[in-house]
């Protein structure tokens, strides 16, 4: 209990440094979830910020967890011009936020896989260039243990052999910008199993040829072990783009691939 105490200390103090305000005077909207964490989080990560729920951002996951330790989450705000910033927020959680995405020349998509210790709302929110949050999202059944089960690799043993490596693909899309599908072999150790500390990819950043940022992430142990992160940036056939990663331990992983050469993709795909 302590240490999931310090931790949500932790995550809190973070987000006070990327710019969330710690608490709100006013009390944050009602929840049509009914989660019985959405005040709390409400004021730790939106602070004075105007929110309202918006069914505009799609959440899409299963409605049951079949596998805890890797459940599939994806966030498409696309219908919403304006967007800057999408966070993946996991209620009931010990570690309640996955990811803080921010993209400069990007759509407004990410999906990845996640870790659910118990039945829990998942929910998207996303915020304006007006500094406004939309959030929609809704309740998962799950088994729970997600997060407090070891990684299949710290079992087997072979996490080292593989820590790092990294897989990507890049396909051009008809709107102007390139489906990028990434791959990291990491175990993503969320410290609540005994003996292993917490262990996990903490930063991602795609860039393009020139060096431009396209979208920059922040990125906790609620993610799956192995992540996979699905990603929409500015890119067209041919275009080079660069990968770039941080781990807790201060490994850095770089990568490099280029938009497949091939017809583009219908919208919306």
């Amino acid at each position: 209990m302590q240490r999931q105490a310090s931790l949500w200390v932790a995550i809190a103090l973070a987000w006070v440094a990327t710019g969330a305000r710690a608490t709100a005077p006013h009390q944050p909207l009602a929840d049509p979830l009914g989660s019985p964490m959405w005040q709390a989080h409400a004021r730790t990560l939106f602070g004075d910020d105007p929110v309202r729920f918006d069914p505009r951002v799609k959440v899409d996951f299963p409605m049951i967890a079949e596998n805890q330790r890797a459940f599939p989450v994806a966030i498409d705000a696309r219908a919403i011009p304006g967007v800057t910033r999408i966070v993946l927020l996991v209620d009931l959680n010990p570690i309640p936020i996955a990811i803080d995405y921010r993209l400069t020349h990007a759509a407004a998509y990410v999906a990845t896989r996640i870790k659910l210790d118990q039945r829990t709302p998942v929910r998207g929110a996303v915020q304006l260039a007006s500094g406004e949050w939309l959030v929609s999202g809704g309740w998962v059944d799950a088994a729970g243990g997600g997060c407090s089960a070891p990684p299949v690799s710290r079992v087997k043993g072979d996490w080292a052999d593989h820590l790092g490596e990294i897989r990507g693909e890049a396909w051009p899309m008809a709107d102007g910008v390139s489906r990028l599908r990434l791959n990291f072999r990491h175990p993503m150790d969320t410290g609540f199993v005994d003996n292993i500390a917490t262990y996990h990819l903490e930063e991602l950043a795609v860039k393009d040829a020139e060096g431009q940022t396209l979208g920059e992430m922040e990125i906790w142990a609620a993610v799956a072990e192995d992540p996979a992160i699905t990603l929409m940036v500015d890119g067209k056939a041919g275009d080079a783009l660069t990968i770039m990663a941080r781990d807790t331990n201060g490994r850095d992983y770089r990568a490099s691939l280029s938009v497949a050469r091939q017809s583009p993709m219908p919208a919306g795909r």
